[in-house]
């Protein structure tokens, strides 16, 4: 049992998402950066689709009854047990009546703390996740508040046996960025959307050689920028289609808005581009004022981005099994 003594300024229960709804209006939602959250979870000897806490821009407080285990990966909250620090991007235990403490974001905006077991609230449509605008998922459809207690699955037989372990803090580590091919700082890799033809010249080669500004109008359904109008090449009305993570709309003011997990079913602005999966992680982590670029690349060159995290993580499971014996 955990519970809540702060929650952060919002805290919420995720997973990997509510697939298979947009037919009826469902967003996906989950964990804004999946792949951290995968990670932070194989960590802790976890399922990687088991529930974990997301948080965003300032942490939460939270005390343990029990000795588990827990590890957390993305931007950095200054954690500590006690007078500790909390190490990223590694398995940590933690003692019964032992209390962890999240600062404020320093660099980033989100980080994902898993705990072995998974935190146990029930399943709503296939997913523990939580989705606020439909008061759905999670711990009633809402961020934690204080006195929230948080049940726990049962470990996994991994867990266990790293519980045994003198050491608090495993000599190992996997951080996410490390896996796969990464862009460099600053950048997100897209290829052009369905809609790129409606733009005129200007507007795709703005698009590729701007530096955008991350807006404050962000949040989990996507993340405006600021930068140069990007004009159609002639007037045309564009009825609603799907939508998925990823995809760059831009709306009547010109301005390109990238969507995140969270975004609606459906849309009627024109999609002029589309990001790679690989870096849909790096959008959560955007904050105000922060500049990005668009690298441009072919879906057979996001496809082969995919693989090769993928591969790596497999090594990276592999490499943990043999750690247990």
């Amino acid at each position: 049992m955990i519970t809540v003594q702060k929650p952060g300024l919002l805290t919420t229960v995720m997973d990997l998402g509510r697939p298979g709804f947009q037919r009826l209006g469902i967003v996906v939602g989950g964990a804004l950066d999946r792949f951290s959250a995968r990670i932070a979870n194989t960590l802790v000897g976890n399922d990687e689709n088991a529930a974990l806490l997301e948080i965003a821009q300032r942490g939460p407080e939270l005390h343990f009854a029990v000795e588990t285990l827990v590890a957390w990966c993305g931007g950095d909250f200054e954690p500590r047990v006690g007078t500790e620090p909390l190490p990223r991007d590694r398995a940590v235990r933690i003692g019964a009546g032992e209390t962890i403490r999240f600062g404020a974001a320093r660099a980033g905006l989100r980080a994902w703390l898993a705990i072995a077991g998974g935190i146990d609230v029930p399943l709503v449509l296939g997913s523990r996740s939580t989705y606020r605008r439909a008061g759905m998922g999670g711990l009633g459809g809402r961020p934690l508040r204080i006195g929230d207690e948080l049940k726990l699955g049962a470990a996994s037989e991994w867990a266990k046996q790293r519980l045994k372990s003198p050491q608090r803090v495993s000599m190992w580590s996997v951080r996410p960025e490390t896996l796969g091919k990464q862009a460099a700082p600053e950048t997100v890799r897209a290829m052009p959307g369905p809609e790129w033809d409606w733009f005129s010249r200007d507007a795709q080669r703005d698009f590729f050689l701007t530096k955008w500004k991350v807006t404050k109008d962000a949040d989990r359904m996507g993340v405006q920028l600021a930068g140069p109008e990007l004009k159609l090449a002639a007037e045309r009305e564009m009825l609603s289609e799907g939508v998925s993570e990823g995809v760059v709309q831009v709306a009547n003011g010109g301005l390109p808005i990238v969507l995140l997990a969270s975004r609606q079913t459906v849309g009627g602005y024109p999609r002029i581009a589309a990001l790679a999966s690989v870096d849909f992680g790096r959008m959560a982590q955007m904050v105000p004022g922060q500049s990005l670029r668009f690298e441009p690349l072919t879906l057979g060159d996001a496809h082969t981005l995919f693989l090769s995290r993928e591969r790596d993580l497999s090594r990276v499971r592999a490499g943990l099994a043999r750690l247990a014996g």
